[in-house]
């Protein structure tokens, strides 16, 4: 009976807690939460987030950046270079190089500065930290001025980084960027199209649960 009785509270802890993610209000969900962490830290029985996917459930803080910058880039959703998904660090704004950059190029294309923009305007209005890596194919580089696809893809990480602080004027404290060449592609080299997918810049806008 108290097994039971402990399988019937976590399921009604469970369908309450997904009630009211759906109806997303940060304030109200965050005081939700801590009284749910505390009624179980009573008990000594406290409750993990389930992991979906391998990815751990954004907080309900999180989930309001991600709906704030779905909406700024509702107007790009059929540009192919831009997407939004949630990675274990947080939320995670990945822009291909065919839109920011020409080939071999850390310059960011004109055409490019309306989606910046519309990202600096979500960073504006947090104040979480914000990671920004750039990332090559496996193609090497032919170009006098950056040796190799690591040079290339911090020059890039910088360049986005460079254009919020300077168009922007935002705290750099915030900020970090790193390049990682091709050595952590999302799809495979062999492919005109996997290549594509893998010659990006993600904006990582860093979750506060998970700041070291």
């Amino acid at each position: 009976m108290v097994s039971y009785a402990d399988f019937i509270t976590l399921l009604f802890a469970f369908f309450t807690t997904m009630y009211a993610i759906s109806h997303v209000d940060v304030g109200k969900l965050e005081k939700f939460e801590g009284s749910m962490r505390s009624a179980f830290k009573a008990t000594g029985d406290i409750p993990h987030s389930p992991v979906i996917g391998g990815i751990r459930p954004l907080s309900p803080s999180d989930l309001e950046i991600e709906r704030e910058i779905k909406l700024s880039l509702k107007k790009f959703a059929t540009i192919p270079e831009v997407t939004v998904s949630r990675g274990e660090r947080g939320v995670i704004v990945s822009l291909g190089d065919a839109l920011l950059f020409e080939s071999g190029s850390a310059s960011i294309r004109e055409e490019a500065i309306a989606v910046l923009s519309s990202i600096a305007s979500v960073i504006k209005t947090i104040n979480n930290e914000v990671v920004i890596e750039g990332y090559t194919d496996n193609f090497p580089i032919k170009n006098s001025r950056y040796p190799s696809n690591w040079e290339l893809s911090t020059a890039r990480a910088v360049s986005v980084l460079m254009y919020f602080l300077d168009r922007h004027h935002m705290n750099p404290s915030r900020f970090s960027a790193s390049g990682y060449g091709e050595y952590r592609s999302i799809a495979s080299n062999t492919t005109p199209e996997g290549r594509a997918k893998n010659r990006r810049v993600d904006i990582i806008f860093v979750s506060k649960k998970t700041r070291m």
